[in-house]
């Protein structure tokens, strides 16, 4: 069963989000980390998905989801206007290039699969552990990892 909360609706599902990991684990450590990179207080990276009450800083003034829950829709992949400026101008390259890959094969396959191939995309190809999305290193076997 697909949770509703983890559909962030420009693509970048949220079941692989490193900030989404750090909340649900508890691991503070991890969230200094992520804070440094984005530039942001750690208070800002508590987050529970896009689509839920809890969001990290720049999710909750996010012009994509405004924009689509504004249309009536669920995710950008249901918009004949997609891509539009939004996600043009996203300002973080693998974020973009990640949103460019999925939302057409979102449309293409549905949620479900979608969701499915996300979750399976972002499993270590060595040794099966958990990665995150942007990871470039696997936690747990050290191997050299490229899954964006």
């Amino acid at each position: 069963m697909v949770d509703e909360k983890l559909l962030a609706p420009c693509g970048l599902y949220c079941g692989v989000c490193g900030v989404m990991y750090a909340t649900r684990d508890g691991n503070e450590k991890f969230r200094e980390k992520l804070a440094g990179f984005y530039g942001v207080s750690v208070e800002d990276l508590h987050c529970d998905g896009c689509m839920s009450d809890n969001r990290a800083t720049f999710c909750r003034v996010c012009h994509i989801r405004a924009c689509v829950q504004d249309k009536g829709y669920k995710s950008c992949h249901e918009c004949a206007d997609w891509p539009c400026e939004y996600i043009e101008s996203f300002p973080v390259p693998v974020g973009k290039k990640v949103i460019m890959r999925a939302i057409p094969y979102w449309r293409e396959v549905g949620t479900e699969k979608y969701v499915a191939e996300e979750e399976k995309r972002y499993l270590c190809p060595s040794c099966g552990y958990h990665l995150f999305r942007g990871a470039k290193r696997c936690r747990y076997c050290k191997v050299e990892v490229d899954q964006d």
